[in-house]
């Protein structure tokens, strides 16, 4: 008798084989292929950070390229086809013992073969012979397995395993290394002057990502150190008296060249945006200041950037074209060669009655005729066109744009602002937010952001930095 399947939902069955019904030389066999979320989980749950298992630079060694220790995995094969399917339901294990023979992949396809060698009536103990080979026919894994089998019959519905995410910081540590050969930024910080803000740039600074300049009440900043086991001796402090005064300052360095970015402290966002925007001392652009988000989702393939959440309340046609130009810059600078950018609204077709429908398809007009470039546009989009092809295919939107936007143009800041706060802290999404336009790029931090979403804010910053040195793309110039 041979058994082999794999246990699931969707009207299956689970039905285990009793004491009695066991025969010797029966078998069951389960096959599984090893994919990096099986490595990953078993880290997870097993605590076994082996970085011959999960770190890059041993993974490109061919002698450790993701390999997993058999027993760790093919052995849990085993316990699968004896919990499953032979004896099944109501088996407890009461020993084994396996011989690793070679190592298993990643790709690696390996069936689990179980065979009744030996039946002990007393305690209704099975013996199984356990074979583990990959898709080569190789065995890797021999060895010993005893069970004691149930005495009562189960027949009932099997349960459905529950879905896992693995939540993987991929993007964020690609959007890092990225500015491994860049050097620090020079930034003006505004009135670090609480623990979050001030732990915020110095960590930056660890990581290589700025130079910070620290500006603000030179005794406060000091003192938040101290208390904060914080190390600030090496950082350049601007003496200001107060946090007007401290935004002042960072925009004057920024506006005469003393430094490339400017990252906002403990003051509101509207105390220093008020310098940013001044006419005379501030630093505008013939472009409209935009913040854009750069969100890295654990269920979608690329980073996405939604724009604007934080500067443009309610902004105008005219306005959401340079949003959407600044967006688009910004993608290329992110390494996106031709971003595509869907129009939000709450339908994917034109109504008069919903302006944003009538605005995005201005929009998509106007870079037709090239006043918006470097991207393509498709709009009105519903968020579930813009970001599921299945989505669009449902509604028989044909688009360049649907299912693979890159950039999602809201139509206001409140709905810019609810949709990435619930990609945060519903779908675990990274994220880093930087406002564009202006002569330097500025980083607005807040209290609630974790270190990874500082630093990769900071990141952001530093390639845009890098890019406006550069005569072939300026995301401020014009």
């Amino acid at each position: 008798m041979h058994a082999s399947g794999e246990a699931s939902g969707n009207g299956a069955v689970v039905e285990n084989v009793t004491f009695d019904e066991i025969r010797i030389g029966q078998s069951a066999s389960l096959s599984r292929q090893l994919t990096l979320m099986d490595v990953e989980l078993f880290a997870t749950v097993s605590g076994n950070v082996n970085p011959a298992h999960l770190d890059p630079k041993f993974a490109a060694d061919s002698r450790f390229q993701k390999v997993i220790g058999p027993g760790m995995w093919s052995g849990s094969l085993i316990s699968g086809v004896l919990g499953s399917y032979l004896p099944g339901a109501g088996s407890l294990y009461a020993g084994q013992s396996l011989q690793f023979r070679r190592p298993v992949g990643l790709g690696d396809i390996v069936t689990a073969t179980v065979t009744v060698t030996e039946k002990r009536p007393a305690k209704n103990v099975v013996v199984f012979d356990c074979v583990c080979t990959n898709q080569d026919g190789e065995v890797v894994v021999t060895g010993t397995a005893e069970v004691i089998a149930p005495t009562q019959k189960v027949v009932r519905p099997a349960h459905e395993l529950p879905q896992i995410q693995m939540i993987r910081h991929d993007k964020h540590d690609a959007l890092l290394a990225k500015c491994d050969e860049l050097p620090p930024v020079v930034t003006a910080v505004a009135h670090p002057c609480d623990e979050s803000s001030l732990r915020g740039a110095v960590e930056a600074a660890m990581a290589g990502l700025i130079d910070p300049i620290l500006v603000g009440p030179e005794a406060k900043i000091r003192s938040v150190a101290d208390a904060c086991g914080l190390d600030v001796s090496r950082y350049r402090i601007v003496d200001a008296a107060h946090s007007h005064a401290a935004a002042q300052a960072a925009v004057a360095l920024a506006r005469t060249g003393a430094c490339e970015a400017v990252m906002k402290g403990s003051l509101h966002t509207d105390e220093l945006m008020s310098e940013v925007v001044k006419k005379e001392t501030g630093l505008r652009t013939g472009r409209r200041l935009s913040h854009v988000f750069v969100m890295n989702v654990p269920t979608y393939p690329r980073a996405l950037l939604i724009t604007d959440a934080a500067i443009n309340i309610y902004p105008t046609l005219e306005d959401k074209v340079h949003i959407v130009q600044n967006a688009i810059d910004l993608a290329k600078v992110l390494g996106v060669e031709v971003p595509r950018v869907a129009i939000l609204s709450a339908v994917e077709t034109l109504n008069p009655k919903i302006a944003t429908t009538l605005e995005a398809a201005a929009l998509c007009k106007m870079a037709d005729r090239g006043q918006i470039t470097g991207g393509i546009l498709d709009g009105p989009l519903a968020f579930d066109n813009a970001i599921s092809a299945e989505a669009a295919r449902t509604k028989g939107i044909t688009s360049e744009v649907a299912g693979q936007a890159d950039i999602l143009l809201v139509p206001d800041l409140e709905a810019g602002n609810m949709l990435a706060k619930q990609l945060s802290f519903l779908a675990n999404a990274d994220a880093a937010g930087i406002v564009l336009g202006a002569r330097v790029p500025i980083i607005l931090t807040s209290r609630a952001d974790a270190v990874r979403t500082r630093l990769a804010s900071c990141a952001v910053a530093s390639l845009v930095a890098a890019s406006q040195r550069r005569p072939t793309l300026s995301l401020a110039a014009e």
